[in-house]
């Protein structure tokens, strides 16, 4: 066990958890972030660094990548520890009041937690096809970190979703022959990037299959064709492919979180207009807390960090003013 005690650990190293550590920081409180994976920004770094983000104050348009390096940067100004590629798989209170986080490799102290998780392990939803499994990782994937990695290569896109047709859009200009399948004749994507789309298949920039399914991924080590049948036909199709990009969306999981004696209510944690928990000194905040109202953008995540962090401070100290005032006024920022 460390011997080392923080005011605030932050569990999860997303932009909401980020936010959340720069915001104690902020207030003076110390900071630890715990995250199971092995860098911060969460799914920004980890699923869509490339894609452009358009709903956070202050960028018109922002690389999720970009996003992610200056929310790191923001953070870690006021130095908090930071432990990644470990989990948290149970939460003690001890005798005095405080925590004691048990993880896969160490248990960290802590007096108050904020729960920042996101929609806690992001498991992909797989193809239920031949060849899914022995080629994932070799022509199959379910996320892009470098667009560039496909460009001049035979690319087939499944899904119907936003990242589905976002990554098609991103990846028509790169990719040899770019083909989308998709199962019905609807999109489930902004009406804005389904234009986009058409106008895209109108200049022979993009293929569509609607109507279609994977029946098998083939390969001798890696990807080199797939089966796709027309679901109301039953006719198939063999094409020539180097890419699988699978868009079907996460199961939502939250994994250990789920036994921490939490109010959970449909995979999310219930928590009040001050992000509390039913657990005293647990706040929550982000996509993984729920109340009246809620809204699952960045935008919100960040507004819910603060309320949760000015709450932990009052908890921890409750000669702390749970409104700090703004950030013009702060003497940290002075002395910096």
């Amino acid at each position: 066990m460390t011997t080392d005690i923080r005011d605030i650990t932050i569990i999860g190293g997303g932009p909401t958890g980020l936010f959340a550590a720069f915001y104690a920081g902020m207030r003076g409180a110390s900071v630890r972030i715990v995250d199971s994976l092995p860098e911060l920004g969460g799914q920004l770094m980890a699923l869509y660094p490339e894609k452009y983000i358009y709903d956070v104050g202050g960028f018109p348009k922002v690389l999720a990548k970009d996003l992610a390096l200056d929310l790191i940067a923001q953070a870690l100004q006021f130095e908090p520890e930071v432990i990644l590629d470990e989990e948290v798989r149970q939460i003690h209170t001890e005798e005095d009041g405080t925590f004691a986080l048990e993880c896969r490799g160490s248990v960290q102290r802590t007096r108050s937690v904020i729960i920042a998780g996101g929609k806690g392990a992001f498991e992909p939803r797989k193809l239920d096809v031949p060849g899914y499994d022995d080629l994932l990782g070799r022509g199959v994937h379910y996320a892009v970190r470098d667009p560039e990695s496909f460009r001049g290569k035979r690319v087939v896109v499944v899904g119907g979703g936003d990242s589905a047709l976002d990554w098609t859009l991103i990846l028509k200009d790169k990719a040899e022959r770019l083909v989308l399948v998709h199962r019905r004749d609807r999109f489930r994507a902004h009406e804005k990037s389904v234009e986009k789309l058409y106008e895209a298949e109108g200049a022979d920039e993009v293929e569509l299959r609607l109507f279609h399914e994977v029946a098998e991924i083939s390969g001798n080590g890696v990807v080199e064709s797939v089966t796709l049948f027309n679901n109301q036909t039953e006719d198939q199709t063999i094409m020539e492919a180097d890419v699988v990009l699978t868009f079907l969306g996460f199961k939502p999981d939250l994994g250990p979180i789920s036994d921490w004696g939490l109010e959970i209510e449909k995979n999310r944690i219930l928590v009040s207009s001050l992000m509390a928990t039913n657990r005293l000194g647990v706040y929550g905040a982000g996509d993984i807390v729920d109340y009246e109202g809620k809204l699952d953008l960045i935008a919100s995540g960040f507004a819910e960090a603060a309320i949760a962090v000015n709450n932990a401070v009052h908890y921890v100290n409750p000669d702390a003013r749970v409104n700090p005032g703004h950030s013009t006024n702060m003497k940290v920022f002075k002395d910096k």
